[in-house]
């Protein structure tokens, strides 16, 4: 049995991931990283109240065999790209490097659909950076996860993120063919398959969009 061990345990996908491993017959522990207290009562959880701006007083609890990072903000939540880049990469990269400190074997996180590290785009880039320094971390196994638009029902209110979804589910009848990956997908099934992808055996650095977390959640579903 493993230790799956997760920080973003709030979030959209975060929240429903926790459930997931939770209920998981995969995992006897699972241990939560955040910085105010879910109430969430199980067995097998043990949630660590901490400061993520001071690894120093957590560093040895980072210990496991499965990290699942799904950790995110948006700039205007943030109220600064300084802040933004904070949660979307500072954070995750300091897990990330404690957790190859400590020989943790996979390193599991959501990025975003376009994520590049030359993108003009602020916010891709920063998604593009944190890609870039897992590559170069070289976990046993990585695996990105790049949704399109996510759906599912956020705690907090984006009104941007709303009008996307609402033009993209009524456009979504034309994307076909490598157009596929830009449909919205349930925040559910990005969970479903990070936690599918943590079971694969897989090795290396793997970089699976939209389309392929579909896929992957139908194939699941068939072999239930």
């Amino acid at each position: 049995m493993k230790t799956a061990l997760l920080i973003g345990s709030t979030g959209l996908i975060g929240s429903q991931l926790l459930e997931l491993l939770l209920e998981s017959e995969n995992y006897d522990r699972v241990i939560s990283f955040a910085k105010r207290d879910t109430n969430y009562q199980h067995p097998k959880l043990t949630q660590h109240l901490i400061d993520f701006d001071k690894p120093e007083t957590y560093q040895d609890l980072v210990k496991g065999d499965d990290f699942f990072c799904t950790i995110g903000t948006t700039i205007k939540n943030a109220g600064s790209k300084n802040a933004f880049r904070k949660v979307d990469f500072e954070y995750p990269s300091q897990f990330a490097k404690l957790a190859k400190e400590n020989n943790i074997k996979q390193f599991l996180i959501v990025s975003s659909l376009g994520a590049d590290a030359t993108s003009s785009n602020f916010y891709l880039k920063t998604k593009g950076d944190i890609e870039a320094f897992l590559k170069n971390s070289n976990f046993e196994h990585t695996a990105i996860l790049r949704p399109s638009i996510l759906l599912g029902n956020r705690t907090e209110f984006r009104l941007g993120e709303k009008i996307g979804t609402a033009l993209m589910k009524f456009f979504s009848f034309l994307l076909i063919g490598n157009w596929k990956k830009y449909k919205p997908i349930q925040s559910k099934t990005v969970a479903k398959s990070l936690l599918s992808f943590a079971q694969n055996k897989e090795k290396g650095f793997r970089i699976y969009e939209s389309d392929a977390i579909e896929r992957q959640n139908k194939y699941d579903k068939k072999k239930s």
